[in-house]
């Protein structure tokens, strides 16, 4: 085990996996991660071919091309970065390129911020990506050997991108313990396209096809996310049985078994959320936690299963669909609707990278509680702490 930067974590785990190809544009707080890897490539640690390229758009499409001719692909980005790519990324999947990005969680402008929200990620959700979020540095750098496990399997073929808090996650400096070489090897054989362009057996991709035939190439992308379900949980055991470590599979949970109250989050802020949660229980308080670790595909069944015999669940979301409500809480209610679950409470925070402290959860619990008491909720969606009426 090594104390090091969450960036140069990510970056030892991107090595290992032995891409072929990374293309990339720095943007912070992205950068850290793609300079360690043009270090690695140009000290000769890292034998693949890094393309500097002027856009995110791009460094996406290069990843594409590249994919295409049957080469394990990587690129990061974050925020305005990946709105630039989005157009590429609809073409990633669509094409079915197991291509793998770190996706560094950073808010969208307008106004300028640089900081941590998951507006960016979240707002690409129908993308046909699947995507991952992870809880620490740990699980960020070891979700990176997962995450092409997950998109090569011939079964799915889809490109992942796993998300990453910036800064929170990029910038910290922990102990990390690095997978040894030959074990991922051994975990993840290089990649076997059973399709892939060369002079020798030419073939076509990206081709127009009409109104009798699209529908039925979105379907096969929806069935394929399906089936990642499974894969993501299988992975996730293998993963364990190679190095030792486990995160949950779609989703995992902490003090939930007989918890009343159950916070559902995504990302970084699961770590506070444990903190304050400890406080609780030496409180008396039956409270406990939902990690949602996959958000596409999402994961309804897991979710519904997990809560049911909670009183009250409270989604914490670091995104907004203005007009509306955080995107999280949008999808737990719908998991939720045929069943006669928990009262649901859904909460915007974290903005901008704002921070979520440890009373901030208290008070959200507190909200909760209340409901359960009166058995109604007040408000459905909230901002919380803000600063103007």
């Amino acid at each position: 085990m090594e104390i090091m930067e969450g960036s140069r974590a990510v970056a030892e785990a991107v090595k290992a996996c032995r891409p072929n190809v990374i293309a990339a544009y720095p943007i912070t707080p992205q950068t850290h991660i793609v300079e360690e890897i043009a270090r690695m490539v140009a000290d000769g640690e890292l034998a693949s071919e890094y393309v500097r390229v002027d856009s995110e758009h791009s460094a996406m499409s290069v990843c594409v091309g590249a994919s295409a001719t049957g080469a394990r692909t990587y690129t990061a980005t974050t925020s305005q970065g990946m709105a630039l790519m989005h157009e590429v990324l609809f073409n990633a999947a669509g094409l079915r390129l197991p291509i793998v990005m770190t996706a560094v969680n950073r808010s969208l402008s307008a106004p300028i911020n640089i900081w941590n929200d998951q507006q960016d990620t979240v707002s690409e959700r129908d993308s046909g990506w699947i995507q991952l979020y992870a809880e620490d540095t740990q699980e960020a750098s070891d979700m990176i050997i997962q995450a092409y496990k997950i998109a090569e399997d011939r079964d799915i073929l889809l490109p992942v991108m796993v998300g990453m808090d910036g800064f929170i996650l990029t910038h910290v400096h922990e102990p990390v313990e690095l997978c040894p070489q030959e074990k991922v090897d051994d975990f993840l054989p290089s990649y076997d396209p059973a399709h892939y362009l060369t002079p020798k057996n030419p073939l076509s991709f990206g081709t127009i096809v009409y109104p009798s035939t699209y529908t039925e190439f979105r379907y096969m992308i929806h069935e394929a996310m399906k089936r990642a379900e499974r894969k993501i949980i299988e992975v996730a055991s293998d993963f364990r049985d190679k190095f030792g470590r486990h995160y949950g599979g779609l989703i995992d949970t902490y003090e939930a078994e007989d918890a009343e109250v159950l916070i559902m989050a995504m990302g970084s802020v699961i770590g506070t959320a444990k903190d304050a949660i400890d406080e609780l229980r030496a409180d008396g308080k039956k409270v406990g936690l939902v990690k949602v670790r996959c958000y596409r595909p999402f994961p309804a069944e897991a979710i519904a299963e997990a809560v049911k015999n909670a009183k009250a669940i409270a989604v914490l979301d670091k995104n907004i669909s203005l007009g509306h409500e955080g995107a999280l809480y949008t999808d737990v209610k719908s998991a939720l609707y045929k069943e006669k679950g928990p009262l649901a409470l859904g909460f915007v925070l974290g903005l901008g990278g704002r921070d979520i402290s440890k009373n901030t959860i208290r008070s959200i619990v507190e909200k909760a509680q209340k409901a359960i008491k009166s058995g109604r909720v007040e408000e459905d969606s909230e901002f919380v702490d803000l600063g103007v009426p």
